[in-house]
C-alpha cells in the first residue's frame, strides 16, 4: 500500500496558481518599496540623499532669505543652494529610486521647478519671490513624505 500524499492531493490547482500569483505580486511590491530606500545600482540610499543634500540646502535657502542678503555674496550663497537642488531633483528620480507619480511630480514638477524659480529670484535679487518659489517647492515634499517616509515609532 502507498500512502504517499502530495500538496495537489489536497488543494485544487486554481488555488494554487492563485497563491503563487498573489506571492509574486507581494514580491513585486515589495521591490517598489525598496526602491524608495535606495537606488538600484549606487550606494546612496535615499535617507543620505535627504539628510546630507536635501534638508541642508533647502534649510540655506530658508537662512539666506530670512536674512535679506544685501550683497552679492550672500545671493551667491543662496542660488549655490538651489542649483545643488535643482541638480539632486535627477539623482532622486535616477537609478530606479522613483516609485511613483506622487514621488515623481514633488520632485521634478514642484522641486525641480521651484529650485529653478528660487535662481529666478536670485538672479532678480527679490526676496518675496525667492521666499514664494521656496515655499512652493516645499509644501510639495509633504505629500511625498506623507506616503514614502517611514514614521517614526513612540
Amino acid at each position: 500500500m502507498n500512502h504517499t500524499f502530495t500538496i495537489r492531493s489536497f488543494v485544487p490547482k486554481s488555488f494554487l496558481i492563485t497563491a503563487a500569483l498573489t506571492l509574486g505580486v507581494a514580491g513585486f511590491v515589495g521591490l517598489v518599496d525598496a526602491q524608495v530606500k535606495k537606488g538600484k545600482s549606487r550606494p546612496l540610499t535615499t535617507g543620505q540623499l535627504m539628510k546630507g543634500t536635501i534638508k541642508p540646502h533647502c534649510e540655506g535657502i530658508k537662512k539666506g532669505l530670512d536674512a535679506n542678503p544685501a550683497d552679492d555674496k550672500a545671493w551667491a550663497e543662496i542660488a549655490l543652494h538651489a542649483a545643488i537642488l535643482n541638480e539632486a531633483t535627477y539623482t532622486l528620480m535616477d537609478d530606479g529610486r522613483c516609485p511613483d507619480g506622487v514621488w515623481a511630480d514633488a520632485t521634478t514638477k514642484a522641486m525641480r521647478d521651484g529650485s529653478a524659480d528660487v535662481l529666478k529670484a536670485v538672479e532678480a535679487k527679490d526676496v518675496a519671490a525667492g521666499k514664494a518659489a521656496f515655499g512652493a517647492m516645499t509644501r510639495s515634499c509633504k505629500a511625498c513624505h506623507d506616503k514614502h517616509k517611514e514614521k517614526d515609532k513612540k
